[in-house]
C-alpha cells in the first residue's frame, strides 16, 4: 500500500469512529448530509477522497464539529502524497517548478527515468514550450509559458552544482514521440547528444528491442533514497515510505542494466535524430 493510500484509509477510519460514537448507521449519516449511501462507505474505507466541505459536514453532523480540524490535519496529510495537477498549477507552471527548489538543494543523487519524454533537466527552451503548451491546454491553467520555460531552464543549473550526482535513463520512445515540429526534436536529441558526451550526468539510452525483465509503465524520479516523484495524468504522487520507493530504486537498477551508455547511446540518438529530420511532419500544436 502506498504512503497516499495509507493515509487515505487511515482519515477513512477516523471517520468511521466518529460515525460510530454518534451512534449513527452509514445510511443515517447519508441521509443527513443528502448524500449516496456508496459515498459514505468510500470514503470510510478509503476508496474516495473526502473534500474539505466533506469532513467539515461529516464532523458537524457526528456531533463533533472540534473534530473537524483534526480530520483537515489529516487531509493535508493525505495531499503531501497526491497532488492534483489543477490543484498545483493553479498559479501556473512557472510556480510549481520553482516549487521544487529546496528539494533539489538537498537531494545529493539523482536517478530519473522517462519513458515518453526528455526529461525537463535536459529540455530545450522550444521543446519545454511546447510541453508546457500541453500542461496549460490538458488541465485548463494559467498560460504563463515564458516564466515557465524561464524557470525551468534556472532549474538546470543544478547538474553544474558540486557533489550532486545524476543518472538519467530515456526510453528510445522518448526521443521519438512528436512533441513539437520535426525541427525542435531534432534540436532536442543534439541536445541530449551533447549532454551525454559533456558527462554532466550519467545519461543511458535504452533500445525499444532490447530484451527487459521489467515493464516501464511509466516515468519517475527518485530523489536519494527517500523521496519518489510520479507524474500521472492528473496528479503527482509522492512516496516517502520506504516500502513505497524500494521497488523503484529496483527498477531503475534493472533498467539500467539494459542501458546504452557513451558511444553506444549517442549512435541510437543520432540515429533516431535522422529519421526525424527528413520528415516535414506539423507540429501536433498547429493541426
Amino acid at each position: 500500500m502506498t504512503d497516499y493510500q495509507t493515509a487515505r484509509v487511515s482519515l477513512g477510519v477516523r471517520l468511521r469512529e466518529l460515525r460510530g460514537e454518534a451512534g449513527l448507521s452509514g445510511r443515517e449519516l447519508a441521509a443527513r448530509l443528502d448524500w449516496q449511501p456508496s459515498k459514505v462507505s468510500k470514503l470510510e474505507h478509503g476508496r474516495q477522497t473526502a473534500s474539505v466541505e466533506d469532513l467539515r459536514s461529516w464532523a458537524r453532523v457526528c456531533g463533533r464539529p472540534q473534530a473537524a480540524e483534526g480530520l483537515l490535519a489529516q487531509l493535508r496529510s493525505l495531499e503531501t502524497h497526491y497532488a492534483s495537477w489543477r490543484r498545483q498549477l493553479a498559479g501556473g507552471h512557472g510556480p510549481r517548478q520553482r516549487s521544487y527548489s529546496p528539494l533539489d538543494a538537498r537531494t545529493r543523487h539523482f536517478r530519473i527515468f522517462e519513458a515518453a519524454c526528455v526529461p525537463g533537466l535536459l529540455q530545450t527552451r522550444d521543446y519545454a514550450t511546447y510541453m508546457f503548451r500541453r500542461g496549460v491546454r490538458r488541465h485548463r491553467t494559467p498560460d504563463d509559458g515564458n516564466e515557465a520555460v524561464r524557470a525551468r531552464m534556472e532549474r538546470q543549473g543544478i547538474l553544474d552544482l558540486p557533489g550532486k550526482t545524476f543518472h538519467i535513463l530515456l526510453w528510445e520512445p522518448a526521443l521519438r514521440i512528436r512533441l513539437g515540429p520535426d525541427t525542435v526534436m531534432v534540436e532536442q536529441l543534439s541536445r541530449v547528444v551533447t549532454e551525454i558526451a559533456r558527462a554532466r550526468a550519467e545519461i543511458g539510452v535504452i533500445p525499444m528491442g532490447v530484451s527487459m525483465d521489467v515493464v516501464p509503465s511509466h516515468g519517475f524520479w527518485v530523489f536519494d533514497d527517500d523521496r519518489v516523484l510520479v507524474e500521472t495524468i492528473g496528479a503527482e504522487l509522492c512516496l516517502t515510505e520506504d516500502v513505497a520507493i524500494a521497488p523503484y530504486v529496483r527498477m531503475f537498477e534493472e533498467l539500467s542494466r539494459s542501458a546504452l551508455r557513451g558511444p553506444a547511446a549517442i549512435r541510437l540518438v543520432e540515429a533516431v535524430r535522422r529519421d526525424l529530420g527528413g520528415g516535414a511532419q506539423a507540429s501536433p500544436d498547429r493541426k
